[in-house]
């Protein structure tokens, strides 16, 4: 009890203080070099179309596998946070990251970038992002909001360096050893995670041994299976394995809060259905306005308009939506931002003129600056912190089908972008 106690009064120590801000820095580092990564992939598309003669949906099914399975490994990044801890679980991401960008600077085909760049670097990034925002969600209570939204501005500073650095170092290196050095980049999603110690110690469980008296029962039931002879608790066994099967269920991937909770269920279905439309303008933005007459760097330029916007209005939705007046409310907010981007949509469809798709670029990034730092954040508000992991496992999942096969069902309709996004996001 007192070891126990003592435990208790360490974590909260470093709680919304001291350590906390500098692990609030590492997340900052981490989203961007996560999330914000797959929004310089547009850049790179032309140039991979022409080097192995692939059509609009094939070469899209390289940033969606990346997109889906950022998300889709989220049960795998369960898994390891229970067993290893936050550190861990960043720092074996970023190693993944980086062998998967490595790699893909060698591919020779489709096939293998997609499965270089995009599973093997996806699935480092989902285990760098997902532990990264677990971790944070232990270090900061009163303040978690603000951290939530703050943390959530190192996704638009990627968004806002990545296109710029991707189209420099395509124009002068190609895009083969532009992706060697994003594998070094990518790195330091490791020296991230070093920074995020444990909250408190781990108090690891004793390894249980048999018992003379047990391990004499096997060896006698083993004798009598090895002459051919049923064992009483052989149905036992095969029930055993079904409960734990279960129950490893509940515990990685929350069915049992899905089935229970209506809010997570509502909540979880809404924004699965969301990202069907939502990631588009990252993979298809780029490549639609320079089929329209738009300068290749002009062109990279509309993403880090985004992104840079996202750098401000970020935190400052953080801020409003840490109110006391939005306490319970944040769902509202939340809806009020995906409406908005939905219906920013109608702006591009009325010209793909440079100047308008500034506006349409600073309209979009406001109301994506909303749905970025809130998606989590109503997510802890519906279930309970302790579940966070498994519930954001489960959720992520879902929400990887819809952005799996987003990109690839516009295919050739590309330059009809807008009116596709428009619709299922107004949908829902």
């Amino acid at each position: 009890m007192a070891q126990g106690g003592a435990a208790a009064r360490g974590a909260a120590k470093v709680q919304d203080q001291g350590w906390a801000w500098m692990v609030l820095v590492a997340a900052v580092v981490l989203q961007g070099l996560t999330l914000g990564f797959p929004s310089c992939i547009g850049v790179f598309f032309t140039d991979l179309q022409h080097e192995f003669q692939a059509t609009n949906s094939e070469t899209s099914w390289f940033p969606s596998i990346m997109v889906a399975v950022l998300h889709a490994g989220g049960p795998l990044c369960s898994i390891l946070v229970k067993r290893f801890g936050c550190r861990f679980a960043v720092m074996v991401g970023g190693l993944l990251s980086s062998v998967g960008m490595v790699s893909s600077s060698f591919c020779k085909s489709l096939s293998q970038l997609y499965l270089t760049a995009g599973l093997i670097t996806g699935l480092g990034s989902c285990f760098s992002f997902q532990a990264g925002v677990t971790a944070l969600g232990y270090y900061f209570v009163r303040w978690r909001t603000l951290a939530n939204a703050l943390a959530s501005t190192g996704v638009s500073i990627g968004l806002t360096l990545w296109p710029l650095l991707s189209q420099y170092l395509l124009d002068e290196m190609g895009w083969r050893n532009t992706f060697l050095i994003f594998g070094g980049i990518l790195l330091n999603c490791c020296v991230c995670g070093a920074v995020m110690r444990p909250v408190k110690s781990a108090l690891g469980s004793l390894l249980q041994f048999p018992s003379p008296g047990e391990e004499s029962g096997r060896r006698a039931e083993e004798a009598q299976l090895s002459n051919g002879e049923s064992s009483p608790h052989l149905k036992l066994q095969e029930q055993t394995r079904k409960i734990t099967c279960f129950q490893a269920l509940q515990k990685y991937l929350a069915f049992d809060i899905f089935c229970q909770n209506k809010g997570y269920q509502i909540y979880t279905i809404g924004v699965t259905w969301m990202m069907m439309g939502f990631v588009l303008p990252h993979v298809y933005l780029v490549p639609y306005a320079i089929q329209n007459g738009v300068e290749e760097r002009r062109a990279a330029l509309l993403i880090s308009i985004i992104g840079f916007i996202n750098i401000f209005i970020r935190p400052l939705t953080g801020l409003l939506s840490g109110q006391t007046i939005f306490t319970g409310r944040r769902i509202y907010l939340y809806s009020l931002a995906v409406l908005l981007c939905g219906l920013s949509n109608f702006i591009c469809v009325i010209s793909a003129e440079f100047s308008m798709l500034i506006f349409y670029c600073v309209i979009l990034s406001i109301a994506m600056s909303g749905i970025g730092a809130l998606t989590f954040q109503v997510l802890m508000d519906v279930v309970e912190m302790d579940r966070f992991s498994s519930a954001l496992g489960l959720f992520t999942i879902l929400e990887s089908i819809t952005l799996l096969i987003g990109p690839p069902l516009t295919g050739e309709k590309s330059t009809e972008l807008c009116s596709i996004q428009r619709e299922s996001n107004y949908l829902f």
